[in-house]
């Protein structure tokens, strides 16, 4: 268990809380950009701190602080020029960088705005996600993880915000024993639910051994199991110990086909980005993807309770369901949570040295090793894109990842939610089996 105090440091994300700063020192998506598309500006709440993103006519990036300095109107509301943002109350205009470049009512000669400036931040748009930086200058690189740059695949990005703390969704990637019991013992009940027939149903995997290593970019997540995979198990001569799958620092999960991101939106509140990529098979080209698309990933159900139907639905009932910000002071950690003691060790040690004045682990300052970093793991153990599989599942997918119109399982931890996932069959199940019916 931790102390109240302990629990704090981990948890409370404002301007100078230990956590907000180590958190300052990373860039976090805080919106997609088709979301600018029709409307050029949008409310942003990101570390506590209430934000407005915009585009101005130049298509230039800014993130302002929410009131204007002059009336304390919201800039939300503001009008995007050529150049900057101007305040609809009194035509005030700012640019990108805070400046001051225009105060209308005032004489011409007057230099009132060049000592008026407005808090932002820097921002920057990249393959699909507009990125922010709310930390100290010179701001580090925007990461380029691999799947954020690899070509020939299709993406989408799904989005929730869930009334919880950031940690118990992030400290739930440390924790490999919950697959067995969250997402196959439960996935088995939820079918039981559904009508399923118990020979229909998938077994459920037993967890023989776990282990966590801490690398450049955070930590590596290893099991071996019995059960599932051929139901043959895994030994540690497999991929999943082998190899694993990371844990990036301090905030995101690589695992399967995407990363999951929670971004503390506030102490209470956090962003999910589902960014998800779908790979053709070997020998195809994937179709021009112009555009990212953006989809919300629903929480409750109609009878206001968590849904369960579909991976990441159970994943959110388990870290929502422990309140707004988890009692630490309460719990009982066993072996099987050596992983979470050893995340929490490590946020403490990472606060420490950003209160000692030094720069905490996994920021991309060096630009020759940022063109493209490769995360080698169990579902990407050459470092490329996967083939999305295009054949039936095993065992019985639940209803929210079971396409309702073919019946088809959805290849996507957001199920029948993501709008790539459900076309992604069509996209190039069709298309090989053209090529393999085409004489060469």
């Amino acid at each position: 268990m931790l102390s109240v105090e302990q629990n704090d440091r981990l948890t409370r994300v404002g301007p100078g809380t230990p956590m907000g700063e180590l958190m300052r020192r990373y860039w976090h998506p805080v919106a997609a950009t088709v979301e600018l598309d029709d409307n050029p500006t949008k409310a942003v709440r990101h570390l506590g701190e209430d934000l407005v993103l915009y585009k101005d006519r130049s298509g230039t990036l800014g993130l302002i602080q929410e009131s204007c300095p002059h009336r304390r109107v919201n800039l939300l509301y503001g009008i995007p020029e050529e150049q900057g943002l101007r305040c609809p109350y009194h035509g005030w205009r700012f640019d990108e960088t805070g400046r001051c470049l225009e105060m209308p009512a005032e004489a011409p000669d007057s230099t009132f705005k060049d000592r008026v400036t407005a808090l932002t931040y820097p921002v920057r748009e990249m393959s699909g996600l507009i990125w922010a930086y709310l930390g100290p200058a010179p701001a580090p690189l925007v990461p380029r993880y691999d799947l954020f740059v690899w070509e020939n695949i299709l993406r989408d990005i799904g989005v929730q915000v869930l009334p919880c703390n950031w940690l118990q969704c992030q400290e739930n990637s440390l924790d490999p024993i919950h697959l067995e019991w969250l997402h196959a013992y439960q996935s088995g009940y939820v079918l039981e639910l559904e009508g399923v027939p118990p020979e229909k149903r998938r077994p459920v995997p037993r967890h023989e051994k776990i282990g966590f290593d801490i690398f450049e970019h955070g930590v590596i997540k290893r099991r071996t199991y019995r059960g599932t995979k051929e139901e043959g198990g895994t030994t540690e001569d497999d991929p999943e110990w082998q190899l694993g799958h990371p844990i990036i620092f301090p905030n995101w999960l690589r695992v399967g086909n995407g990363f999951q991101m929670r971004i503390p939106v506030d102490d209470t509140h956090t962003r999910i980005w589902y960014y998800t990529y779908y790979a053709p098979p070997a020998g195809m080209t994937a179709p021009q993807q112009d555009t990212i698309p953006l989809y919300d990933v629903p929480i409750f159900g109609e009878n206001g309770r968590n849904l369960r139907n579909f991976t990441i639905a159970q994943d959110t009932m388990a870290w929502t369901t422990q309140g707004p910000i988890a009692d630490r002071t309460v719990e009982r950690l066993a072996e099987s949570d050596k992983g979470v003691i050893l995340f929490r060790r490590l946020l403490q040690e990472q606060m420490r040295i950003v209160e000692d004045g030094g720069e905490p682990m996994n920021v991309i300052r060096d630009p020759a090793k940022n063109e493209i970093i490769t995360l080698i793991s169990e579902h990407n153990p050459d470092g490329k894109p996967k083939p999305t599989p295009l054949g039936a599942g095993r065992g019985a997918p639940m209803s929210g990842q079971t396409d309702p119109e073919t019946g088809r399982a959805i290849w996507g931890p957001t199920g029948i939610h993501s709008p790539v996932a459900r076309q992604v069959f069509d996209i190039f199940g069709d298309a090989a089996k053209q090529a393999e019916s085409t004489p060469t």
